[in-house]
């Protein structure tokens, strides 16, 4: 998280982050992540490890929640730590930033293709270039299985 602080908008940088939710100390949920959540105006950060060590994950401008459509702002980005922090920001190509039903949580898209998604049990994911961050595969594989996760947002 403290890596992540300069990448995050201004009027975040100085807020005290907490821990919503953890794999380890939640179970392996996406019904549970979304209960978990902070307010609906409050920012979230998905921090997730895969079973091969990588790290990487998502901000989003609004909180993460089960949704009928896309939702976010611009300022939503994905990120990964292979081997060193590289931030995907908006491209300005479309506007699908963060949508999640029970099943299914997505972030960035087009082109059916999904920057990052995680299965309704947190136990799979993947990630492709897509057309909303022009990002580049997250893990090392496009499909990973999820060791760790957490959800960071504000109070």
């Amino acid at each position: 998280v403290p890596q992540l602080g300069p990448q995050l908008p201004p009027r975040l940088t100085q807020q005290p982050w907490h821990l919503l939710y953890s794999t380890g100390r939640d179970g392996f949920s996406l019904r549970t992540l979304y209960r978990s959540g902070a307010r609906p105006d409050s920012p979230a950060l998905l921090l997730i490890r895969d079973t091969e060590a990588q790290t990487f994950g998502a901000f989003s401008s609004s909180a993460i929640r089960s949704s009928s459509g896309f939702y976010g702002t611009g300022e939503t980005f994905l990120f990964s730590f292979c081997p060193e922090l590289k931030v995907f920001r908006w491209t300005g190509r479309n506007d699908l930033f963060v949508k999640g039903d029970v099943n299914l949580l997505m972030v960035g898209g087009g082109s059916g293709r999904f920057g990052l998604w995680l299965d309704g049990d947190l136990h799979h994911g993947g990630s492709q270039r897509c057309e909303t961050f022009d990002n580049e595969t997250l893990s090392h594989r496009e499909e990973f299985c999820i060791q760790d996760l957490e959800m960071w947002g504000l109070p």
